[in-house]
């Protein structure tokens, strides 16, 4: 088998080479300090390189670990965050309402927390399907709200659900009040986005800042006062006489599930006066 012994022949002659580079590399670097040196240096330097990549590759394996674990956390964050916050909704809403068809009182106000059965908002005169009614003691003309704004009023009803005028309404418009003792206007939406409104008629001699915030002014008898609506952006002069406000709205309306169905106790008393008043 000659090929065999070639093979053979050729690993033995290799190996004496190698045995043999090493031993003069040996000699050598024992009978002068200086080359023993370079050779040690170059030794050590071709063994940082080595480490060194192995440490490179270590990290970046490492990195695409960390990365995915710090993934995997703020994913679980998220979660946590969105589920606290519709909680705290929901913690808010119950404890001024009580629950889902009880009715509570605060001053001249009835409470009732009700559920959004469906939105409109793609049209210029979008509505709310509430899923509660009559039975539930759901009554014409209440407000809705939640603690992020003001969100439509119920205008009929049925046994179980009511059908409501959006905010994102072009004819739907509530008194609202620039900081809780600035001027009154009216707040009406933009007509384009779900997120934007208008403050009208604000006397030019009042000063406002960008930023600030817009509350339901309390001259209505549907909606009580105070309720944050939005906060101002940019503003323009109508007519040399009024301001009109862009308002950037809190409530996102494509997030609604749960409101607040809000009943003024005097609303009849006050239409009454009203109509007596006219006749006049």
């Amino acid at each position: 088998m000659p090929g065999k012994r070639s093979i053979i022949k050729t690993l033995i002659n290799a190996a004496i080479f190698i045995a043999m580079e090493i031993a003069a590399l040996n000699l050598l670097s024992r009978s002068n300090e200086v080359q023993h040196f370079f050779l040690a240096k170059g030794a050590h330097a071709f063994m940082a390189r080595v480490w060194g990549g192995t440490e490179s590759i270590k990290h970046y394996f490492s990195l695409n670990r960390e990365n995915e674990r710090l993934a995997d956390e703020n994913f679980a964050l998220r979660q946590m965050l969105l589920q606290y916050r519709h909680e705290d909704e929901i913690d808010l809403l119950d404890s001024l309402a009580g629950g889902i068809g009880q009715v509570s009182t605060v001053g001249n106000f009835r409470y009732m927390r009700g559920s959004i059965v469906k939105v409109s908002r793609n049209k210029q005169h979008n509505y709310l399907i509430i899923g509660q009614g009559s039975e539930d003691g759901v009554t014409p003309n209440s407000g809705i709200i939640t603690n992020h704004g003001v969100v439509g009023i119920v205008e009929s009803i049925g046994k179980h659900y009511s059908y409501a005028v959006s905010f994102m309404n072009t004819d739907f418009n509530v008194s609202a009040r620039l900081g809780r003792e600035g001027a009154v206007g009216p707040l009406v939406w933009d007509g384009k986005s779900s997120g934007g409104a208008l403050l009208k008629e604000i006397p030019l001699q009042y000063r406002f800042q960008p930023g600030d915030t817009v509350y339901t002014s309390g001259y209505s008898s549907i909606f009580p006062a105070d309720i944050p609506i939005g906060t101002t952006g940019e503003s323009r002069v109508v007519n040399g006489a009024t301001y009109e406000i862009n308002v950037r709205l809190l409530q996102d309306f494509g997030e609604l599930r749960y409101v607040t169905l809000v009943s003024n106790i005097g609303k009849d008393d006050i239409s009454q006066l009203e109509k007596e008043a006219a006749k006049e």
